[in-house]
């Protein structure tokens, strides 16, 4: 398949040691910005059971409301991610963060009151998620190829604002008012997006495509790593989105816990999974990717079907959790490290965007599954069985070209 054609600035490569100390600033910078849209994008979560007690909504109804800006954030990667290969990520990042306070303010203000009013606002709710897909060229961009399973997978740790909102959010409605979450996060949103048009640039010699957004498209289906990470990307963070949104509600109507421990045991979930994803990526520059999601998902296996028969949550079920939560982190930066080993260097964005969009869509079903599953069976056996899917064969350390 022929390459897109492409121009490059006339800076020096990325990968050269003067721009080393640079390139961590600008991860640094963009692992905060990918956090703090995660964090934008996951604030109805931690709400669900209490909008489902306010609204009277059915266990579907809420599912269906968490589930709204998964599917959307996650669709929205795939223009985001290839409008970031053409304009980059200091101009994207940005924009992405400004659109996102929008949103946040009318479900702060005005968007909370019904059902319907919740659902516009988590569907543009969704335009957070999609900064995972600004994120990833801009920093695989900075570094070279020896050190970029590492960097994406720290880049890969700002899903740790999904653990902000978890651990916040019910208590800043307890504590003042409903409105309180969504004022704060969009003042952090707006700082950040400041910060991020001042401070953030794009790497010395980024390859930039210049043929149309259609074709660029076209060319990414086309390339056989797109599919095989966008199937275990639909797994391992899939996996991670679903029981991140879904577990509060689990845990509360399965275990009989209150509001506030339910969101906790979630953000603690999510913590060990935000860990393991730069280890995940770590392994990966070291041992290769494929062995590193070999083992992840036989464990994510593993933890999936002993939770089905409903253990006790101390100490079977706990450990249940957190294995599946480390080896969702570590699979996670494996995928992606995956995806920087093989992707051209000019299609990362629009490769990320449809690899993230299947991690996201990954997410979305679940909890609607979950949620259906209880509401006809008063059990979440079936659905937690169903997640047991076999883990990918393969040795030693995935190289070559990019597929076809």
């Amino acid at each position: 398949m022929d390459q897109p054609s492409s121009t490059t600035s006339d800076s020096s490569p990325a990968s050269g040691a003067p721009e080393a100390g640079r390139a961590w600033l600008m991860l640094a910078l963009a692992t905060i910005g990918f956090a703090v849209n995660f964090w934008a994008w996951a604030l109805l979560s931690p709400l669900g059971p209490r909008f489902k007690d306010s609204l009277d909504l059915s266990s579907f109804q809420q599912s269906l409301l968490v589930a709204v800006p998964v599917v959307v954030g996650s669709l929205g990667r795939i223009p985001v991610g290839t409008l970031t290969d053409r304009y980059g990520g200091r101009v994207m990042f940005p924009i992405v963060s400004a659109a996102t306070i929008v949103p946040v303010l009318y479900l702060g203000l005005a968007g909370h009151s019904s059902l319907a009013a919740l659902l516009v606002g988590g569907f543009f709710l969704g335009i957070g998620g999609t900064a995972f897909a600004v994120g990833v060229p801009l920093v695989n961009a900075w570094f070279p190829p020896e050190r970029r399973g590492l960097a994406i997978g720290v880049f890969g740790a700002g899903m740790g604002g999904t653990a902000i909102s978890a651990l916040s959010t019910v208590k800043l409605v307890d504590a003042h008012s409903m409105s309180t979450p969504f004022l704060i996060t969009a003042a952090v949103l707006a700082v950040y997006a400041v910060s991020a048009a001042l401070l953030l640039r794009d790497a010395p010699g980024r390859t930039v495509p210049t043929e149309p957004l259609a074709r660029r498209l076209a060319s990414t289906v086309r390339l056989g790593i797109t599919w095989q990470a966008s199937a275990l990307y639909a797994v391992a963070f899939g996996g991670y989105v679903a029981f991140s949104v879904y577990l509060p509600t689990y845990l509360k109507t399965g275990y009989g816990l209150t509001q506030a421990d339910a969101a906790n045991r979630m953000a603690g979930f999510v913590l060990l999974a935000v860990a393991m994803r730069p280890t995940g990526g770590w392994l990966s520059d070291r041992i290769g990717p494929v062995r590193v999601l070999a083992g992840s998902l036989s464990v994510v296996v593993a933890g999936a079907l002993v939770q089905s028969f409903t253990p006790s949550l101390a100490p079977v079920g706990t450990i249940a959790f957190l294995a599946m939560a480390a080896a969702l982190g570590a699979g996670s930066g494996a995928t992606f490290a995956l995806v920087t080993l093989l992707s051209p260097a000019n299609q990362v964005g629009s490769v990320t965007g449809v690899v993230g969009a299947a991690g996201g869509l990954g997410g979305f079903l679940p909890p609607l599954v979950m949620g259906s599953l209880y509401g006809a069976s008063g059990s979440y056996a079936v659905g937690l069985a169903s997640t047991a899917t076999p883990s990918p064969g393969g040795r030693g350390r995935h190289r070559g070209p990019p597929g076809r």
